[in-house]
């Protein structure tokens, strides 16, 4: 069973930076695609970001150019670099993975970007 774990959330101010992590529990390299999503409240979960198992990343529109999403495979951990954060940008964010036909998801983390 594939644990991931997020880690870096918090209280912003407009225009600041947070760089969140998810610790997977099994090798990544096992893992095919692994992915950031958002839900913030009386809204549908979405996108932010996603990278394959060959580097192939992809962005939600909202977040192109200010968000950037990698993987470390040797210590099993995917980041998520938000810069320029935006009021918008406020959300729990979730760590997805999907694995030999299975899809996992963290407990999820709170950012919150507000003056």
């Amino acid at each position: 069973q594939l644990q991931l774990v997020e880690s870096g959330g918090g209280l912003v101010q407009p225009g600041g930076s947070l760089r969140l992590s998810c610790a997977a529990s099994a090798g990544l390299f096992s893992i095919n695609n692994m992915a950031w999503y958002r839900q913030a409240p009386g809204k549908q979960r979405e996108l932010v970001a996603r990278i394959t198992s060959g580097g192939r990343i992809n962005y939600g529109d909202s977040v192109k150019g200010r968000f950037t999403i990698s993987r470390e495979n040797a210590k099993n951990m995917v980041y998520l670099q938000m810069n320029s954060l935006k009021a918008e940008d406020t959300a729990v964010y979730y760590c997805y993975a999907d694995a030999s036909g299975r899809t996992y998801w963290g407990q999820g983390t709170q950012v919150t970007v507000s003056s």
